[in-house]
């Protein structure tokens, strides 16, 4: 196993992880605590954390055959898209700081740059 296929596989777990903790925050801590609105934000942020922190699983298995520079940009924009993305709607959700709507979508087009750039790998591959 090569390091990239390691890295992205660790980083997909721990992902993973966090992911299933926010869930479940969000799902019984939270649920009293802030509006329904706010609610419904946390959760699009968890449930891209989690497709991305999926994604991060498929960079280490491209990875596994071929490492490559564009696989690697896949795996770090996934990774600043699920801190961006993610976490501009966790706070925005928690806090109500309504500015942290203006950078989710900085996230969102990390998000979006990953895939395209781990389907140009494929294919060059």
């Amino acid at each position: 196993m090569n390091q990239t296929t390691k890295t992205f596989a660790f980083y997909g777990s721990i992902f993973m992880a966090l992911a299933v903790a926010f869930g479940a925050f969000g799902a019984h801590g939270l649920k009293s605590m802030i509006s329904p609105d706010m609610l419904v934000i946390f959760h699009t942020g968890v449930e891209y954390h989690f497709y991305h922190a999926l994604g991060l699983f498929a960079v280490a298995f491209v990875a596994h055959s071929n490492d490559t520079k564009q696989v690697k940009i896949a795996g770090y924009l996934m990774i600043f898209g699920i801190l961006i993305f993610s976490g501009s709607l966790y706070i925005l959700s928690i806090t109500g700081i309504k500015w942290l709507g203006a950078i989710t979508p900085i996230g969102g087009t990390g998000f979006i740059v990953a895939w395209v750039m781990l389907a140009l790998a494929l294919r060059k591959s």
